[in-house]
């Protein structure tokens, strides 16, 4: 598969989308692709401490970062944010640890009983296209925007806890069902329009269906209930030459990349290393039918580790996923509030010092 013009082709520098899309082939560009998402107020402090609006903002660190791709950033909220109670609809969060934390808005069976979506409006879906468009604009000339959308399985965390939905998929499995599908509906209906549109060569569908070292829920579930959501989002990309990038934390056994792959999924993000996942092993197994995305360890490495560890970690982590293309380096889920900045610099600046084309192998 070739990739199509998109939209965002024209507002890039040559090199930049060349250096993605080459990679994306499982080709070799300049130098290795950086994507990443970044939640962190030292980096907004330190590049866009003059600004106030969050995009305006968020533009200024990327770039300034020298990531190539972004497929969403985060608030930075600074310690002065602690405790407060941020509502997005019917969906309220608290600031704890400088992150967003859901309280998910149905609180008994009833209440998922009688929960139901609709999907979204004509108006609602040239909304998203028209807000991506602006955001690939934005981030333009040394960033690719990525959209995306969830798969709407996620109503453990989105819409009410995991005990509830445990409880709920045992007593009202086809009310459960309803509610995935409904929920489906409205991601397919964007995912359509991103499609028809072309807004970008990859398209970002983020659902955490694992813990570390193991999966939220049986492969045999995941296979019969959460696949077949999948698949209906990566069939209209697939159609478009659209590369679907699939995200979830956690660890995810070869039987579930299987059937990812089988659902038309061409990368897999974060690729967490303290959860179980071995990039070695997945470049092995799955080069040249999956793109790998991120794997640099941000729940220790990042915050805790000195700025030669972040060097060392990111070498080695170059020498053994990087070779021959199909690896966009990043965090393993994203820049998190806790990362000192040296540390945020140190990783990017060693990417772009060691991550050229042809790759050397590395003692680390």
């Amino acid at each position: 598969m070739r990739i199509p013009k998109t939209y965002v082709e024209d507002l890039l520098e040559p090199e930049v989308y060349e250096r993605i899309t080459r990679s994306a082939m499982f080709e070799e560009p300049d130098r290795i692709p950086i994507w990443d998402y970044i939640d962190n107020w030292r980096a907004v402090k330190h590049f866009a401490h003059d600004v106030n609006e969050l995009l305006e903002a968020n533009v200024k660190v990327y770039h300034g970062l020298g990531i190539d791709i972004c497929r969403g950033f985060g608030m930075s909220y600074e310690p002065d944010a602690e405790g407060r109670i941020v509502k997005d609809g019917t969906l309220e969060r608290r600031i704890s640890g400088l992150t967003l934390w859901n309280n998910p808005p149905i609180k008994d069976i009833d209440g998922l009983r009688e929960y139901s979506v609709d999907p979204p409006s004509s108006d609602d879906v040239a909304q998203y296209v028209n807000s991506n468009k602006i955001y690939c604009e934005a981030f333009s000339p040394y960033t690719m925007w990525v959209p995306g959308c969830n798969v709407g399985f996620d109503i453990y965390y989105s819409v009410t806890n995991f005990k509830l939905f445990s409880i709920a998929k045992r007593i009202m499995p086809e009310e459960v069902k309803r509610i995935m599908a409904e929920r489906n509906e409205v991601s397919l209906r964007y995912v359509e329009a991103a499609a028809r549109e072309r807004l970008s060569p990859l398209f970002f569908i983020g659902e955490d269906i694992a813990y570390k070292n193991r999966l939220m829920f049986p492969p045999e579930y995941l296979r019969n209930e959460f696949i077949p959501l999948l698949e209906r989002l990566c069939g209209p990309l697939k159609e478009a030459g659209i590369i679907p990038i699939f995200h979830s934390d956690g660890y995810l056994p070869d039987c579930i990349v299987d059937d990812l792959i089988d659902a038309g999924v061409g990368g897999l993000n974060p690729i967490e290393p303290l959860a179980g996942m071995d990039i070695a092993h997945l470049k092995e197994k799955y080069d040249g039918k999956l793109i790998l995305v991120g794997n640099l360890d941000c729940s220790q490495v990042l915050p805790l580790g000195s700025e030669e560890e972040v060097i060392r970690e990111a070498k080695g982590l170059i020498s053994v996923a990087s070779v021959g293309g199909g690896h966009f380096i990043g965090s393993s889920s994203e820049i998190t509030p806790s990362t000192p900045l040296e540390n945020v610099i140190a990783f990017y600046k060693a990417v772009r010092q060691h991550g050229r084309y042809p790759i050397k192998k590395f003692n680390t």
